[in-house]
């Protein structure tokens, strides 16, 4: 059976504006993401997977092309309508955690539930479900200076994961990480993945990070190469 599309990036092309030079970053980009599907973006700096991710992610705006998540036209929506679609259906994993210093790890979690109807007694299942896959049930009260890397790291996917989105985007998410703490985190990402069907979109420049997903695009000076298949057992 053919797996059903989620995410259909057609004719993209991404140019950057310094005063009156043009910068481009993206060039001509078309691919489909399968619902399910646990991709990574890989190049060096300044190759454009950043980018691209942005763009899938409703961060950033296309300068030509489309790009369409679950039927929804991303590439036509602005401001209030966007971001909307943005809190509903996108869970963004960033390299530095950009966790808030000042709460702890379960008012961390729960910040995009603000934005939502849910009653307190809701938000707070929502939360407690989130760091319970996450294994920090007994750090819920603990500030982000009390916690190592690879545990601010999963509080920060505790609070991706917190609304269900239908998309989770990760920006090196073991890019400020020691092996074993991104071993572990690599390993959350397929559990999310393979446990819970939940498709990733991961931008690294390690290649054995990179393997822990299903499928691996490169990029080089905003040019899309040959797709790659990982094995995974």
């Amino acid at each position: 059976m053919t797996a059903e599309k989620l995410i259909h990036v057609e004719k993209v092309t991404k140019v950057y504006w310094r005063d009156k030079l043009e910068v481009p970053v993206l060039h001509n980009i078309s691919f489909d993401v399968a619902k399910g599907e646990f991709l990574a973006l890989m190049g060096p700096s300044g190759s454009g997977k950043s980018t691209l991710l942005n763009l899938i992610a409703g961060i950033d705006h296309v300068t030509e092309g489309r790009i369409t998540v679950g039927g929804d036209d991303i590439t036509a929506m602005a401001g209030s309508k966007l971001a909307a679609w943005r809190a509903r259906h996108v869970g963004f994993i960033f390299q530095f955690y950009n966790l808030i210093p000042v709460l702890d790890a379960y008012h961390n979690v729960e910040l995009p539930l603000l934005l939502t109807p849910l009653s307190k007694a809701e938000r707070r299942d929502h939360v407690m479900t989130a760091l319970r896959l996450v294994d920090l049930e007994d750090r819920l009260k603990h500030y982000p200076k009390q916690l190592s890397g690879g545990q601010e790291q999963r509080v920060a996917i505790a609070r991706a994961i917190v609304t269900d989105p239908t998309l989770i985007v990760a920006d090196e998410p073991t890019g400020d990480l020691d092996a074993r703490s991104a071993d572990e985190i690599l390993t959350l990402l397929e559990r999310l993945n393979k446990e819970f069907s939940k498709t990733i979109i991961m931008v690294t420049h390690d290649r054995a990070a990179a393997q822990r997903a299903h499928q691996v695009r490169t990029f080089e000076k905003g040019v899309m190469g040959v797709m790659e298949a990982t094995v995974r057992t």
